[in-house]
């Protein structure tokens, strides 16, 4: 059902031209991440080299269902040594941002801090002439405990310089003052909940923001003063709202992420599980309003516990 619609460009909206992907090598469920995620389950004893191989599989079957949207997409290779189960998330260490600033993320992980590899930066710099011309590094705020991590724990309005930030024991408000402070964003701050009453741990599984419509869940946020403020945030800048339920959020229908392709058009890019949830009303407005791609990725969900927006990192030069 990919739209065939000739779409508006949305030529002063700031989606991402490029995306950075990391192909796996080894990945699966990580223990130190759990507990604070709901949406992860273990991988079978036994079953670690089948998981890794169907990972692999759904990873480069995304990747050329991108390629084949046009859109500009980057990959490096994750190392071996040391294992990085989650490094096929790499928008949760590290942020790009017009005039070449990179930020680099406190992760919750000790086993993701590890993704943080000077490698993967060298090559970004030498083999893709990223610029990196201003490195803010906010992985200090490790020693304290506390912890943001990267476009998870922040979903970026970057025309409107908002950062909207759900607080979990993976995002601190601290290490989100100091982001907000030294690349200029107002926080939009709130607390979400999933259908157990348990905090929801980014804020990028309810919440994407397209360059004018919002899909959110409004029903995770408890607190109305709270949801008010979003909603107003939402609807200043100009974002038509899609109401989410929680159910839809299991079904990571709110881990999306729209770019630009290389024709300028607006990409919608989602897991198939995430399309499937979608309700028919939904569609409609978002069809209408962007093409979409999808991409087969149960056992990333499954076992990574993130979906498709979980796996592009946005490069602004």
């Amino acid at each position: 059902m990919e739209s065939e619609n000739k779409l508006p460009t949305h030529p002063n909206a700031p989606l991402a031209t490029q995306v950075l992907l990391v192909r796996p090598a080894r990945f699966g469920a990580n223990p130190d991440t759990a507990a604070s995620n709901p949406f992860q389950q273990e991988v079978p004893a036994g079953t670690e080299a089948k998981v890794q191989q169907k990972a692999l599989d759904e990873f480069n079957q995304f990747l050329l269902r991108l390629w084949a949207a046009r859109i500009d997409a980057l990959v490096l290779d994750d190392v071996e040594d040391p294992a990085t189960p989650d490094a096929i998330f790499p928008n949760n260490w590290i942020s790009f941002h017009e005039g070449g600033k990179v930020v680099l993320y406190p992760m919750f992980s000790p086993t993701r801090r590890l993704e943080r590899h000077p490698d993967l930066l060298t090559q970004l710099q030498q083999e893709h002439q990223l610029p990196f011309t201003h490195l803010i590094d906010l992985s200090h705020f490790e020693n304290e405990g506390k912890f943001l991590e990267g476009t998870g724990s922040l979903v970026l309005d970057r025309q409107h310089r908002i950062a909207y930030a759900c607080l979990s024991a993976r995002t601190h408000l601290e290490p989100l003052q100091e982001f907000c402070r030294q690349l200029d964003y107002r926080p939009v701050v709130f607390h979400a909940v999933d259908q157990n009453g348990l905090p929801i741990y980014h804020t990028n599984v309810m919440l994407s923001l397209g360059a004018d419509f919002a899909l959110v869940c409004l029903e995770a946020i408890p607190d109305e003063e709270e949801q008010g403020f979003l909603l107003e945030a939402l609807i200043e800048s100009g974002k038509e709202i899609i109401d989410l339920s929680l159910a839809q959020v299991k079904k990571m229908a709110g881990n999306m992420l729209q770019v630009r392709n290389k024709a300028g058009e607006p990409v919608l890019v989602m897991s198939e599980k995430a399309y499937k949830a979608l309700r028919k009303d939904q569609f409609e407005v978002l069809n209408q309003l962007t093409k979409m791609v999808r991409s087969d990725l149960r056992t990333i969900e499954a076992h990574g516990g993130g979906s498709a927006r979980c796996m592009l990192a946005e490069i602004f030069r």
